[in-house]
């Protein structure tokens, strides 16, 4: 495959306090991004800036979403405890193992269930939770599920496990394994899996989402249960 058309505008170099490197909550990410790619920065509803990066025709957020409110300003309810996580049925997100660190917060972002993707009030104003069909024009513009998945994983082990197999990272996009709140409410996978959702409904009241492991360089598609916590980026309008 040819030379992928990966920029953004507005860049701008990161510091220990700068603002593309931090949140409202004053965390920083260790995300270690590919120097060679030239990112642009975007700010959400709750003041949190990311990076973003251009794959082919879209732009992508290059960092997982991290609110705590919908775009309208309207809190989204933070459900720590675990059974109230499996019963919600209504919009939702959770840090990781309930953390509290800002660091480990602004590195992977927030946890949410569909039900907060299903408002269509989650991402910033001018950016959406891609569908099911742009998840699919990202693979398909990178080669194919099977080898997408090492074009969009950070390199290295800081944040994968060992092997982390295929990781080159040379579209920018840096995904991480954030892990998931599964359907007793409990944690896993971090430094494992990423999953991120899609916007689209799946099969009998699921919902499509994908995922990367440190162990392939593929991106999964599957459709799960609503509830369960994953993370989101967001694609501009």
């Amino acid at each position: 495959m040819g030379m992928f058309l990966v920029f953004a505008s507005s860049c701008e170099k990161d510091d220990d306090n700068g603002p593309s490197s931090g949140n409202s909550t004053n965390g920083k990410t260790t995300a270690v991004f590919n120097p060679d790619v030239s990112y642009g920065t975007m700010t959400d509803q709750d003041g949190n800036v990311y990076k973003t990066v251009t794959i082919g025709t879209q732009t992508w957020m290059a960092e997982n979403l991290r609110t705590t409110k919908y775009n309208d300003g309207t809190t989204i309810p933070n459900v720590i405890d675990d059974f109230e996580w499996v019963t919600f049925k209504t919009g939702a997100y959770c840090n990781y193992n309930n953390t509290t660190s800002t660091n480990t917060i602004a590195t992977y972002g927030r946890l949410y269930n569909w039900y907060a993707v299903n408002t269509g009030k989650l991402a910033p104003a001018g950016w959406h939770v891609p569908t099911d069909a742009e998840w699919r024009e990202l693979t398909d513009y990178l080669g194919g599920e099977s080898v997408a998945g090492g074009k969009l994983k950070e390199t290295g082990t800081t944040h994968w496990n060992t092997p982390n197999t295929g990781a080159t990272n040379e579209t920018g996009f840096t995904a991480l394994p954030g892990g998931d709140r599964y359907g007793r409410g409990a944690v896993d996978g971090v430094g494992s899996l990423g999953y991120w959702w899609s916007a689209t409904e799946g099969f009998a009241g699921n919902a499509w989402h994908r995922y990367m492991g440190y162990g392939n360089s593929n991106v999964g598609r599957n459709d799960s249960l609503k509830g369960l916590g994953f993370s989101v980026r967001c694609v501009r309008d």
